[in-house]
């Protein structure tokens, strides 16, 4: 049967393909953007430093008094330092993981525990809400958490071996 002959109901049309690829824009974004948030923030000295101006100490002290969970702020408080390699390493695993598409849906709820966890306490005083991007991320990581990365993905890759195997 050639694809003339197949109804057209039931031939795969631009439609369909678009709505089989229409989270892959996303994922790239997300991928390409927390991939870059990590790098620049471990080859950033100024940011890898308890104080000074564009430390993160003093982005920490300054929004303590304005997050929604000062005790979350303090917590990052008692090692600056040490809390941003671990928020830049957490970004750039989430975005690998993304662009990758491994473990895409654990990637993608770091992501979004990265976002939530930022939004409470750096972006928590933005004023009015949708002028800041943490909420707004974390927002756009909900559908990578529900739907992984079906296709284009090693996800799918590890998926497709293993159902030929059990075949």
């Amino acid at each position: 049967m050639t694809r003339t002959d197949v109804p057209s109901a039931t031939r795969p049309g631009l439609r369909d393909q678009a709505a089989r690829y229409a989270l892959l824009p996303l994922r790239i974004f997300l991928g390409v953007t927390f991939v870059y948030a990590g790098l620049d923030k471990l080859t950033d000295s100024a940011f890898l430093s308890a104080s000074g101006p564009g430390s993160i100490g003093e982005l920490m002290h300054g929004v303590r008094d304005t997050s929604a969970i000062p005790a979350l702020v303090d917590w990052a408080l008692l090692s600056p330092v040490g809390f941003a390699v671990v928020l830049a390493i957490g970004e750039l695993l989430v975005g690998l993981g993304v662009l990758a598409g491994l473990l895409t849906r654990i990637a993608a709820t770091g992501g979004a525990l990265i976002s939530l966890s930022l939004w409470l306490t750096v972006s928590w005083q933005v004023s009015p809400y949708y002028y800041g991007n943490d909420l707004i991320y974390l927002m756009a990581w909900i559908p990578m958490i529900l739907a992984g990365a079906p296709y284009l993905s090693l996800d799918s890759l590890i998926r497709s071996r293993r159902s030929r195997r059990t075949a």
